[in-house]
């Protein structure tokens, strides 16, 4: 038996989709889960809230296993633009932009079976927040209910706007990379525009430091491994006829491997110090959130991959690595497992104001977990 079907699945995902919450403040989000797992039988359940994440242990027939499965729960601070009349977001200038509405919808659609159907091994549900920032993996991952809990497997998600519904893509080894957040302040002496030389502009300064990083990949990294650095943002000034004394540059910096991730930002302390000399100011960065690479274990996603093979509804494709951050690599440092993605068929990507991932995706997701963990 399966407590939520597919159309209530469906207004599920709606309603979680209205109501976007950035990380460690998903205080609605939480006590909207709370709600809809209260309504479960909870003979097998147990559950407990960590900050504003859950966790729910399945008890199973056979406890000398547990398997873990993760879904992430908090939005990004984006102004929606899709199309949906009667479900956009409530909270304006949030968005779940990224598909956390259906990681969570899943998630619950899965723990509903399980709450009737007694599983064979112990599983621990994990609404995890915080993933887009500043971190929730990691310190959960420390947490009191984890160690005692702790699963000897783990499995997580992500929606692909890329391929179509009914697809699912994943590899063995690494999946997502290596990222870093990059803020940089630079401080100098303001003044009048009509008298530069009594001044000393950051403006000038940051817009030298940017063209500078951008030539980190092109010639301090080996052309056969991979690297990004991304500015999307820099602030400085006032007013047109103000010099600033003040520049902000942020940024993300990813890579596939641990070492190439040293090198970047060894790289870029060493051009800022020269930046700093060059144009006599003080320069100080912040690494902000740091993320390990999802790297999925081979015998795990082996199994997963002939599982995947054999099911008539799932189209599995092995895919390539993607540049792309995630927090879920924490758990799998500690613990075997593997994330997958799951095709969902949107025009725009992801992180995309107008991203509209189609719900035909979450029953079949549901559908295909539930078989995972009864295989």
């Amino acid at each position: 038996m399966l407590m939520f079907q597919a159309d209530e699945l469906i207004k599920i995902r709606r309603d979680l989709h209205q109501i976007p919450e950035l990380g460690y403040e998903e205080v609605k989000t939480q006590r909207y889960l709370l709600k809809k797992i209260a309504k479960l039988p909870n003979q097998y359940l147990t559950v407990e809230t960590w900050r504003t994440g859950i966790f729910v242990h399945v008890t199973g027939r056979d406890a000398t296993r547990t398997l873990g499965y993760r879904a992430d729960i908090d939005g990004l601070p984006i102004l929606e633009q899709t199309s949906y009349e009667e479900f956009q977001s409530l909270h304006k200038g949030a968005m779940h932009a990224c598909g956390h509405d259906f990681h969570m919808t899943i998630a619950l659609g899965v723990l509903s079976y399980l709450a009737y159907n007694q599983p064979k091994y112990n599983c621990l549900f994990i609404f995890q927040p915080a993933e887009e920032g500043p971190g929730g993996a990691k310190p959960m991952l420390e947490s009191a209910p984890f160690r005692r809990w702790k699963p000897d497997q783990m499995l997580a998600l992500h929606i692909a706007p890329e391929y179509p519904v009914g697809t699912i893509a994943t590899k063995v080894g690494l999946l997502f990379a290596n990222t870093s957040e990059l803020f940089i302040t630079l401080k100098g002496k303001g003044g009048h525009a009509a008298y530069p030389h009594t001044a000393n502009d950051m403006v000038v300064a940051s817009s030298h430091l940017v063209t500078q990083l951008q030539t980190i990949v092109a010639r301090n990294v080996n052309p056969l491994d991979a690297g990004v650095i991304t500015i999307g943002v820099i602030k400085g000034g006032t007013k047109q006829n103000i010099i600033a004394d003040t520049a902000v540059i942020e940024g993300t910096i990813r890579t596939r491997s641990i070492e190439t991730m040293k090198k970047i930002k060894k790289r870029i302390e060493s051009l800022v110090q020269g930046v700093e000399v060059g144009f006599e100011c003080t320069i100080t960065i912040d690494y902000g959130a740091n993320y390990c690479q999802v790297y999925n274990d081979k015998e795990v996603t082996e199994d997963f991959i002939r599982f995947a093979e054999k099911k008539e509804s799932v189209h599995l494709i092995i895919c390539d690595e993607a540049m792309t951050g995630e927090d879920f690599g924490y758990f799998l440092e500690e613990i075997p497992g593997l994330m997958f993605w799951l095709g969902v068929d949107s025009q725009y990507g992801l992180h995309d104001a107008r991203l509209e991932p189609k719900e035909e995706a979450i029953p079949l997701a549901v559908e295909t977990i539930i078989d995972y963990l009864n295989s």
